[in-house]
């Protein structure tokens, strides 16, 4: 027993030190920090449209005819009033030679009767019958014009042309489409959002759109109209926008991400990487004193890799933005610029 309790002495004295030892030995965590800055946060609406053109209609035949000539290219630009396809007239060009034949007599023989009127030898009834009838010949000769103006189609506004369906000589029902001319200088962009975001919208805010023909290039326009309806089945309000598309890289019919910008705000951030959660509750570490410091911290949205910071910190503090796994309140740090003699004192307090 004299010769066991003296090892057991020695070695309790030995755990003690080896601790002491183990102790010193832990240096002060190696963390990242930066101090909180300002950055601008975006409240963003996000949405999917479908483009349609400025301006769009089909030219169908109006009556049941031949067609003669087709006066365009598949996928051509046409100008405003310029002839798109021309349909027989020959009976009606007929029917307007007789017509005019027999305005003309009848305007020859008013004037005759007219003449006569002035000399008393033509009595007022029968002035008024010969006006009547040079009226209706007239009126015959214009109705005539009409039927031929029927077949000849023109554009109604510059535009481009759609790909050619049908041929010079087919016979065409009324009613056939002949050509759809599409104004693409511009797009109309319709999109809906939620009646519960109708207030961060309004006319003549910018937007962005991104189609998956082109998913690198985003295109940028304004809010043109919002519908002053909202749908009561989905609860949900449309919004028209205008996208410049001078190249016609955007074509009607396409769908397009919408994404557009309600609100800018300038907020404090910190990284993503530099905020830890703990339930419900996010925390920041500050760096005071060589130590971090575990504060609780109100966050708003995610923007960029960075957390908007609404309260609990201000603006200049220094946050630990990496290493923040290896922390817990009050425990020593040290900064990648920190001095090797800093270092060997921190040490030397946290032994004592």
């Amino acid at each position: 027993m004299r010769t066991i309790l003296p090892i057991f002495l020695i070695a309790l004295t030995l755990s003690a030190c080896g601790g002491q030892k183990e102790k010193k030995a832990r240096p002060p965590a190696l963390v990242e920090a930066a101090p909180i800055a300002s950055e601008t946060f975006t409240d963003n609406l996000d949405a999917v449209g479908t483009a349609f053109a400025n301006e769009q209609v089909v030219l169908s035949a109006p009556v049941t005819e031949r067609i003669t000539s087709l006066n365009f290219s598949d996928g051509g630009y046409v100008g405003k009033g310029q002839v798109i396809a021309t349909l027989a007239a020959g009976q009606e060009r007929a029917e307007l030679a007789a017509a005019q034949a027999q305005a003309l007599a009848a305007q020859q023989q008013l004037d005759r009767i007219q003449a006569l009127k002035t000399r008393g030898f033509a009595t007022a009834a029968s002035l008024d019958s010969q006006v009547a009838l040079a009226n209706a010949a007239r009126a015959s000769a214009q109705q005539a014009r009409a039927s031929i103006g029927d077949r000849v189609v023109r554009a109604p506004f510059s535009g481009w042309v759609s790909l050619r369906t049908v041929s010079p000589g087919a016979i065409v029902t009324a009613g056939t489409p002949i050509a759809t001319v599409s104004d693409i200088s511009r797009i109309k962009l319709d999109f809906t959002i939620p009646e519960t975001r109708l207030s961060m919208v309004r006319e003549g805010q910018a937007i962005k759109a991104v189609s998956a023909a082109w998913p690198d290039r985003p295109f940028t326009g304004t809010i043109a109209t919002i519908d002053p309806v909202i749908d009561p089945a989905t609860r949900a309000v449309r919004i028209r926008a205008i996208l410049p598309n001078p190249d016609r890289a955007l074509k009607p019919g396409m769908l397009l991400t919408v994404n557009v910008i309600a609100k800018q705000r300038q907020s404090l951030s910190v990284p993503e990487l530099a905020v830890v959660g703990d339930g419900e509750d996010r925390f920041v570490f500050v760096v005071e004193d060589g130590k971090a410091k575990r504060t609780k911290v109100d966050t708003g949205i995610r923007q960029n890799g960075l957390v908007e910071i609404l309260g609990g910190v201000k603006a200049g503090q220094t946050v630990v933005t990496d290493g923040v796994v290896k922390l817990t309140d009050g425990v020593p740090v040290r900064l990648p610029g920190d001095k090797p003699e800093a270092k060997s004192a921190s040490a030397g307090r946290a032994a004592g």
